[in-house]
């Protein structure tokens, strides 16, 4: 039965990964002064900010190359089980920090613990899902971080508003992020059960789906494969790594800036509202990222066409945001209507961005390629917290910063056209 891989390896990969992106960014919320002492407490500045939030990409772009290269010639189940242990133990860590420097200690572990899950998730789909389901395949996991911020947003607002203890101020933020940060430990046992790392390894699907599958996607390798044999260093220098990566730092620029400081957009336009108010507008811009992602994906995987997607997702998201902060002064509903659509771009194009590598590159490098460009593109999130703490407390305004994120998504969706095309799956 088909519809088993879906049922079975989608919805376990996404809440994994889910897990990861509360831990991710759950701060922006606690970090928020209206929310919690975090900020006071940790005697930080937008600026502090900005960066400390920002190191956790440093750690994350350690282990991203080996991760994806051991994954393709390990397992991929093994490999995010073992992180699964240590991003949980970090991630309570951050709740536990006493001054500063000990968060940005925290935040960078928290990096290193979580760098290898990406790649070897996306070499586990690929061991999974043929090239004609693969940008859907993306999408339903990779749908796992607007809707970890839509779902968790609400719920840590409330957290942060209803955890006080007498006595304790600074408790309300340091239970929200233990508490979540203890997930990962509870989903290891679910993960391990339930996931295989390839099809002839599991035996709750049909022989003729198995067949089906390993055939499939042995093709699809072999098409793949270079007439003759080259170094790996060779094979992973491909000039397709090279548009890729500068694309995904100016997407993550965005993704990232946009989510640590969005609730300051929040603010203003002589409203005032409570703690879970602000989580639940801060969470629907990322439902509308859901929709995008899978209505996009589904497009995709018909017309078998992935880099005029990706370029229509991080243009649109890249003009809205300009927009947003156009009209910001005129009225906070035009403003926030536009960041509905602002806040989608760079989640909505990765289904379509991650398929690309996977359908254009030898199956034996792929991994790691995928790891240095997830590696490296990371390092945009740390550049998008730091500018905009920068500029932000430069200026006293958040006008200038997220126009700069908006630019980069415009300039990365130009940048899509240097994308070579993939080869259309066969039958």
């Amino acid at each position: 039965m088909k519809e088993q891989r879906w049922l079975r390896i989608i919805p376990v990969a996404l809440i994994m990964y889910t897990i990861s992106y509360i831990d991710r960014t759950n701060v922006a919320l606690a970090l928020d002064p209206k929310l919690s002492p975090m900020m006071a407490f940790l005697k930080m500045d937008d600026a502090i900010k900005g960066n400390a939030v920002g190191l956790f990409f440093f750690g994350y772009l350690l282990l991203q190359i080996p991760s994806g290269h051991l994954a393709s010639r390990w397992s991929p189940r093994k490999l995010v089980s073992i992180f699964l242990v240590f991003w949980g133990l970090c991630a309570i860590g951050c709740g536990l920090v006493a001054n500063v420097t000990q968060f940005k200690v925290m935040r960078f572990a928290l990096g290193v613990a979580e760098s290898g899950v990406y790649p070897a998730t996306l070499v586990l789909l690929a061991n999974w899902f043929p090239k004609a389901e693969r940008a859907r395949a993306n999408a339903y996991w990779i749908v796992c971080q607007p809707l970890a911020v839509a779902g968790a947003a609400p719920i840590t607002g409330w957290f942060l508003g209803s955890l006080n203890l007498p006595g304790h101020a600074d408790w309300n933020w340091r239970l929200t992020l233990m508490m979540e940060g203890a997930l990962p430990l509870i989903w290891l046992p679910v993960w391990w059960h339930f996931i295989s790392d390839r099809p002839r390894e599991a035996k709750w699907i049909s022989a003729g789906e198995r067949e089906y599958l390993e055939t499939t996607l042995a093709r699809e390798a072999r098409e793949l494969e270079p007439a003759e044999k080259v170094p790996f260093w060779r094979a992973l220098l491909q000039p397709v790594v090279f548009i890729l990566i500068p694309i995904y730092f100016l997407q993550n620029a965005a993704a990232y800036g946009c989510n640590t400081f969005l609730s300051e957009a929040l603010k203003g336009g002589g409203h005032s509202f409570t703690s879970f108010q602000t989580g639940a507008l801060y969470a629907l811009p990322y439902l509308v990222a859901v929709a995008m992602m899978v209505g996009l994906s589904r497009h995709s995987d018909r017309t078998q066409e992935r880099r005029g997607h990706v370029a229509f997702a991080f243009g649109l998201s890249g003009v809205c945001l300009v927009a947003s902060v156009l009209v910001r002064g005129y009225s906070f509903w035009l403003a926030y209507a536009f960041l509905l659509f602002a806040i989608q771009g760079p989640f909505s194009g990765q289904a379509m961005f991650w398929a690309i590598p996977a359908e254009t590159m030898p199956r034996s490098v792929v991994g790691a390629a995928m790891g240095l460009v997830n590696a490296l593109g990371n390092i945009g999130g740390w550049a998008g917290n730091y500018a905009f703490g920068q500029l932000k407390q430069r200026t006293g305004d958040l006008t200038v910063p997220f126009a700069v994120l908006g630019g980069g998504l415009i300039l990365a969706a130009l940048l899509c056209a240097l994308l070579p095309r993939a080869r259309r799956a066969a039958g």
